[in-house]
């Protein structure tokens, strides 16, 4: 390549990026900008709803989960109680 093709991409990709800098800050871009961060921020809104949803979904599951365990063990401690009585009648 000589010095002036160099230099003619050089000044070609100096010119390609002011339009490029223009085009990205201009009233259209920004309208554009503001609509997608929007659209980003409802999206972010409707995911947080979500992930409330399923903490009191486990939140639910654990506090049953917890009374299941509560019952099980009165029953098991019932349960061997008359086994212990059971055992010290006289037969």
């Amino acid at each position: 390549m000589t010095i002036g093709s160099k230099l003619a991409l050089f000044v070609g990709g100096v010119l390609f990026g002011s339009a490029g800098f223009k085009i990205l800050s201009s009233k259209d871009a920004k309208k554009a900008y503001v609509h997608v961060t929007a659209a980003a921020l409802r999206c972010q809104d409707e995911v947080m709803k979500q992930v409330e949803l399923f903490q009191e979904s486990c939140s639910d599951i654990l506090a049953e989960a917890k009374k299941l365990n509560e019952e099980r063990a009165k029953a098991e401690a019932a349960e061997a109680e008359a086994a212990v009585i059971g055992e010290g009648e006289p037969a």
